[in-house]
């Protein structure tokens, strides 16, 4: 009885956890060991650094396959580094294998992970056709170096927004996955819900602003088709990290590593934005 009620003391001490996450700021708030100076020089190495990529890639590629290729990484990226967020430690923490790790366990949990991808598909396919469909009617006529050039632009704000340096809007849902589901829903279930969820991407908080950048690429990519694509891409970044338990490790391991990361992983996002937006400019220019 003792152990009943422990745990679920347990599991609600870990859900006020997760709520009180919500209210993270957008932008991490640096330690005092993280100067204003130190900030300012890794922002002008991910510059300068964008702007050497830009011209590398203009030699040795078409300009669609650059843009392609720049594209491809941030989305990729923006997905995994969207882990870092309130949403990330949920799926983590509480799609795992049920009961003490063994292959039987892991197998049993295998479902529950598919149904957690599908969740995803499921939603970059209504989230990607909805931006596909809005851009084509909107912004079918737009240039697409007019296009390109103002994401960029908005890359580069976001990634000083990160860094600091500059308050970007934020406009998002401040909202979880529900927690409670798992008390209501068999594993595999609350594996697509979560998938799907969190695939749509704005019906949670996502702590990374590449998300914007994505979702400005989905409605200038010109069809449908294109944006299910994009989103895609930035949604398989967002799923794969749910695949660490399938390997013998700790929540509390996993949760400490992320807590570790977590002013490293806002750095990676600033530094991306600021680099690939750089990079873009730079091959438009070219």
């Amino acid at each position: 009885m003792s152990m009943n009620m422990g745990a679920t003391v347990g599991r609600r001490q870990q859900s006020q956890t997760y709520v009180a996450e919500t209210c993270v700021p957008d932008a991490y708030q640096f330690s005092k060991s993280q100067s204003k100076s130190t900030r300012f020089v890794m922002m002008a190495i991910a510059v300068v650094s964008g702007l050497f990529a830009g011209k590398l890639m203009h030699n040795m590629l078409s300009i669609n396959t650059a843009m392609t290729s720049l594209f491809v990484v941030l989305a990729f990226t923006g997905g995994l580094l969207s882990t870092w967020s309130p949403c990330g430690y949920s799926s983590l923490s509480l799609l795992r294998p049920a009961g003490r790790y063994s292959l039987s366990s892991v197998a049993r949990w295998a479902p529950t992970f598919f149904t957690h991808a599908v969740g995803y598909a499921i939603g970059a396919v209504v989230l990607g056709s909805m931006l596909g469909f809005s851009g084509w009617l909107l912004f079918s006529d737009v240039p697409a170096q007019y296009s390109i050039a103002g994401l960029a632009v908005l890359a580069i704000a976001y990634g000083a927004h990160q860094f600091g340096f500059l308050s970007m809007p934020y406009p998002q849902r401040r909202a979880q996955v529900p927690h409670d589901a798992r008390f209501r829903f068999r594993s595999s279930v609350i594996g697509l819900l979560y998938g799907f969820s969190l695939g749509m991407n704005y019906l949670t908080y996502v702590q990374t602003p590449i998300l914007y950048i994505v979702t400005g690429i989905a409605l200038f990519s010109g069809g449908v088709k294109a944006a299910i694509a994009v989103i895609a891409v930035f949604n398989i970044g967002r799923c794969l990290p749910v695949a660490i338990n399938f390997l013998p490790v700790k929540d509390q391991s996993v949760q400490a590593w992320l807590a570790r990361w977590q002013e490293g992983a806002v750095e990676i996002d600033g530094f991306l934005l600021l680099a690939i937006g750089s990079a873009a400019l730079m091959l438009l220019a070219l």
